[in-house]
């Protein structure tokens, strides 16, 4: 299997997903109670994993991952591409192997497909919507405590690019911030000081722009504002600087919002709200 995400540790995350599931043998746990008592060792089954409705797939190799670790023997045939739009009924993988084995990985390989693969069929439908506007869907740091790595995987493959990966990687300056330091200016000219490349500053005022271009920011985040404000905010701004719009955007409102001219625009609920995909799998016994 030829996967990877940068600096995500897939056997780490294997792992715990797993000691999680099975429990502490010190207490008791480190087995499938049910899969032990009701199948026999020896049974070999066979598995397909399907959509149930027309979806864009993510996490298929992960859910590879649980089924091998478990079963290094087992035999798996990866039946669509990360990031492919498939319709309703498309099988997505095909298993043989150790009964056992294929029923204890099972919910945590399904669990893993069937939420990126939510979040990347979210993420295209807000591209859809925005498609020959000039302007590029962007992700949020709106994502599950250890689950961003693989969530944003999730939105690339559905054809939106990543904001920050944390909060390491950029500066974003918003109220609270400019609420201490002062202004806009003020909290700009801090990170300027200390050495901060990339300072994104959030903006909901059109007053706030001129100030915050001159204090050093780089990119505004544009907070709220309807369609006819992040119009005359580009105006404003004229190139001098990326911008984004953020906050309250919807399918129903995203076009509006990306023909404005804006050069991005976030949303949250790729992360925060995608529901998970309908995806089964099947076992039947050799």
């Amino acid at each position: 299997m030829s996967f990877n995400i940068p600096h995500f540790d897939l056997p780490g995350f294997i792992a715990s997903t797993f000691a999680e599931d099975l429990g502490d043998p010190a207490y008791g746990g480190g087995h499938d109670v049910t899969s032990e008592s009701v199948i026999p060792a020896d049974a070999v089954f066979t598995g397909v994993m399907d959509a149930r409705h027309e979806c864009v797939v993510a996490g298929l190799p992960i859910a590879e991952a649980f089924f091998r670790h478990l079963d290094p023997d087992v035999e798996i045939d990866i039946l669509a591409k990360e990031g492919e739009l498939v319709p309703a009924g498309s099988d997505l993988m095909r298993l043989r192997g150790r009964g056992r084995a294929m029923l204890t990985a099972e919910r945590s390989a399904l669990n893993t497909v069937q939420h990126l693969t939510g979040i990347a069929t979210m993420t295209r439908d807000y591209v859809r919507r925005i498609e020959g506007t000039g302007c590029t869907l962007l992700d949020t740091r709106k994502t599950i405590p250890g689950l961003r790595l693989i969530e944003k995987y999730a939105t690339r493959m559905g054809g939106a690019e990543n904001h920050r990966m944390g909060l390491w990687d950029a500066a974003m300056i918003k109220d609270n911030h400019v609420a201490v330091a002062g202004g806009v200016a003020e909290a700009v000219r801090r990170a300027v000081d200390h050495g901060v490349k990339r300072i994104i500053l959030e903006v909901d005022r059109t007053d706030q722009i001129e100030p915050g271009i001159a204090a050093g920011a780089t990119h505004l985040l544009l907070d709220n504002m309807d369609a006819d404000m992040l119009r005359e905010a580009v105006a404003i701004v004229a190139g001098r600087v990326v911008t984004e719009a953020s906050g309250g955007v919807t399918l129903d409102t995203i076009r509006a919002k990306a023909e404005t001219g804006v050069n991005y625009i976030s949303v949250g609920r790729l992360t925060q709200s995608a529901p998970a995909a309908d995806i089964g799998l099947d076992f039947a016994q050799v």
